[in-house]
């Protein structure tokens, strides 16, 4: 889906997908702190950044960063809608959320003159499908979605989503799949051609008539450990994120990672500056911190997921590319993949089939 929702339908997303008002609270943590000029609350995945970036971060620019956790998307989306974004000055969600967020009013316009570091970036960057010229989001980490294996106990290479949804019987109850609503659908919508973002009704229930069938011969949905299973041994052939795949490929290197040929989603990582934000300046000065070469870099090497800092990339060691192939994909490759976009209304319809599909027996 291309096209934009008007303000109202976008609202109407929001309360079906559980994100309205209820129960959160009107705001953030820290919400009188944030207040203060020189400190700033962000709220990102627990640890997706180095744990000493606040300190140093203040040490170069006297500004205080009080960091909140999220689990989720859904997470941090049902806070700041709720609360309208106040007590929150920097948030890292996934495009989706932060195309809903710029939508909805709540995220402010970056400032390309307060953020030079933008330079770092690979001009694929910029052309982001949700975002063209990084109007509201920065992007901070991107990757893609594919099959993740154990070579040694896999016979051959796994080359389709199908390898995934009709497991050969030597696969059976050795697989794991992504629970996550946009990830489970699209593996689905990929085996069978449709668009990662398609949002017709009859493919959605065509979809998940497939999925409810693929759950019998599942070990598991894992959105964590998979990684682990392959591991141990426990799975052979796992539904994963690249840079969760590379995980698995640090602890034993006969763990694969491929996409399937019918091919699979690019997924971006973003930093979004609230609307509610009273200290603007400090938060582009957070994000252009983290824009630099060297905070681009220690994500690629801690975290094991590609980045869009082109700096921070080439200044990575051979010997880490080597290591994780994945790694070392090049952009114009990333682009050729299906961007996630926002659903619109369909996102209800999509949270109610995985709903189903896990509920099934």
């Amino acid at each position: 889906m291309k096209s934009f929702l008007t303000t109202a339908s976008t609202a109407a997303l929001a309360v079906a997908l559980g994100l309205g008002a209820g129960g959160i609270g009107t705001f953030g943590p820290g919400a009188g702190a944030a207040m203060a000029a020189e400190k700033i609350v962000i709220s990102n995945w627990d640890g997706y950044m180095p744990k000493d970036l606040p300190e140093k971060f203040k040490a170069e620019t006297g500004i205080e960063v009080e960091v909140a956790l999220h689990a989720t998307n859904e997470e941090i989306m049902g806070k700041v809608v709720a609360g309208k974004g106040k007590g929150y000055d920097v948030l890292f969600v996934s495009s989706p959320f932060a195309e809903v967020l710029n939508k909805l009013g709540l995220s402010a316009p970056i400032d390309h003159a307060k953020v030079p570091n933008f330079a770092n970036l690979y001009p694929e960057a910029a052309s982001l499908e949700y975002d063209p010229g990084n109007s509201f989001s920065a992007p901070y980490a991107w990757g893609t979605t594919g099959l993740c294996y154990r070579s040694d106990l896999v016979e051959g290479t796994p080359s389709s989503w199908n390898d995934l949804l009709n497991p050969s019987d030597g696969l059976k109850g050795k697989v794991t799949m992504l629970a996550t609503d946009r990830w489970l659908m699209a593996a689905g919508m990929l085996a069978r051609g449709y668009s990662v973002n398609e949002t017709s009704q009859a493919k959605i229930d065509e979809v998940k008539a497939q999925l409810i069938e693929t759950k019998k011969d599942l070990l598991a949905y894992d959105d964590t450990t998979f990684y682990s299973k392959l591991v141990s041994g426990e799975a052979s052939l796992v539904h994963a994120w690249d840079g969760w795949c590379n995980y698995g490929i640090a602890e034993n290197d006969k763990i694969r990672y491929v996409i399937p040929e019918e091919g699979t989603d690019l997924w971006v990582d973003t930093m979004v500056i609230t609307a509610a934000s009273e200290n603007k300046d400090a938060a582009h000065k957070f994000i252009n911190y983290i824009l630099s070469a060297d905070n681009g870099k220690w994500v690629a090497e801690n975290i094991l997921y590609k980045v869009p800092n082109k700096a921070a990339m080439e200044a990575l060691d051979s010997g880490l590319l080597a290591s994780f192939p994945n790694l070392d994909m090049a952009p114009a490759d990333m682009m050729k993949q299906e961007q996630l976009r926002d659903l619109g209304s369909a996102q209800k319809a999509y949270t109610k089939a995985v709903t189903e599909i896990t509920a099934s027996n």
